[in-house]
């Protein structure tokens, strides 16, 4: 009997986290159900067209993507669940193997097929599964064993790119290494008085949403006027505060916001943080130490329960007026797709920016929806427990620091490529 077994969404692992140059360990996703993940999509998954599947759909530097690859990716995006136009997604994706591979190849670099089948280990470990468990998790899915190793292949030979071009060219001091230590210890014991404005960014406007944003910056010099802009832009919940937030621990943010927050002056806007799917602008109003406090890091359960685009934020207050815990939600999804609703706990520094913002400032019970999308998001704030984590050591922060670095120039290498790369159709 096939394993109940379920493949992480891509919110959770992006592409770009896959193919980190630099990926460090991360913690184990826990396992649900596998007809979670692939119940709508074997279902409704129709054969791949045997004609020109081998043909070329483009060439990048005159090597050519086949048509086939394009749908082997599409076919793994779509089991990853990753929003936006997932063809798209995918020829940028395979561009980006093409250019990695090209360039490891240029530097005479290689993986055995010892380090490719760890590699295949370690990401399957993510949804703690084994190698052989997610190949055959994605054969279902009419997802080739090659496709995956080819994936996992050229991220790995990114990370020794990155590692050869780079890593006599970063560094980290003592001093450096003292301030994330002294960071690490006292971030979680901080708490923040926060204004947001966040902008839907549909797929493929992106660019122009990012530049929106740039110029509502340039034109905000005051609290007064942050405000003013969110109420007149701002998709958030928060709109119609002007986008304040009252006062939260700065542990409550994910990843990717903490340091932003962090690096602002009081009265200061931060740059545009792309959230998938949105874009969005921080203003710091306060930031205080809590005394009495040290927590190293906060666990978040959350549902996210899926609503049609229209009329998503009426059924959404409908939802809201009726249920006071997240248990609640399974009355509400009962009879449903189960893939509609999805509970999950995860460390609120590793929630995807775009989950970690909305759920911040709620407290147990509270929820917020937003369109995502093809679809509007009911999310809710389920519980929040601090946990104890071992101290890192010296040598561990330094790695972390130049993973951080080599991560930082590779990224701009690869799309300094791509904007020199020749990528045409036949």
């Amino acid at each position: 009997m096939t394993p109940t077994i379920r493949v992480p969404q891509v919110d959770q692992i992006t592409a770009e986290r896959l193919n980190d140059p630099c990926q460090e360990k991360k913690s184990m996703i826990r396992p649900l159900s596998f007809a979670l993940a692939f119940s709508t999509l074997l279902l409704g998954a129709a054969p791949l067209q045997a004609q020109n599947l081998f043909a070329p759909r483009l060439y990048v530097n005159d090597s050519a993507i086949t048509e086939f690859e394009v749908q082997q990716r599409l076919q793994m995006l779509k089991l990853f669940r990753t929003p936006g136009d997932l063809e798209k997604a995918a020829i940028k994706a395979l561009i980006e193997d093409r250019l990695r591979m090209s360039t490891a190849k240029s530097l005479k670099l290689s993986v055995t097929p010892e380090q490719i089948k760890a590699g295949m280990e370690e990401f399957a470990s993510r949804a703690n599964l084994t190698a052989d468990q997610f190949v055959e998790a994605l054969g279902q899915a009419g997802v080739s064993p090659e496709t995956f190793r080819d994936f996992v292949e050229a991220g790995l030979l990114w990370r020794l790119v990155a590692r050869e071009k780079f890593i006599g060219k970063v560094s980290v001091s003592e001093a450096e290494i003292d301030r994330a230590i002294a960071m690490g210890d006292g971030a979680a014991a901080l708490r923040i008085l926060i204004s947001e404005l966040v902008i839907p960014a549909p797929a493929g406007q992106e660019e122009a949403v990012m530049a929106q944003a740039t110029r509502l910056r340039s034109q905000i010099s005051s609290e007064g006027g942050f405000a003013s802009a969110a109420r007149k832009y701002s998709a958030s919940a928060t709109a119609a505060q002007g986008g304040r937030i009252d006062w939260m621990p700065l542990a409550n943010l994910p990843a990717a916001l903490a340091p932003v927050i962090l690096g602002l002056a009081p009265g200061e806007v931060s740059q545009p943080v792309a959230m998938g799917g949105a874009v969005g602008l921080f203003q710091l109003r306060g930031l205080e130490e809590m005394k009495g406090q040290n927590l190293k890091s906060i666990s978040v359960d959350y549902a996210q329960y899926s609503l049609p685009a229209a009329n998503g934020a009426a059924a959404a207050a409908a939802i809201r007026a009726k249920v006071d815990t997240c248990d609640d939600l399974y009355t509400v999804a009962k009879g449903q797709p189960a893939e509609r609703l999805i509970r999950e706990t995860k460390t609120a520094s590793e929630l995807p920016t775009n989950i970690g913002r909305a759920l911040a400032p709620l407290d147990p019970g509270e929820s917020v929806d937003y369109p995502s999308g093809t679809a509007h998001v009911f999310l809710m704030l389920c519980s929040r427990t601090p946990e104890q984590e071992v101290q890192p050591t010296r040598d561990e922060v330094r790695d972390r620091l130049l993973n951080q670095q080599l991560a930082a120039k590779s990224q701009s290498y690869l799309e300094e490529m791509r904007f020199n790369a020749i990528i045409r159709e036949p």
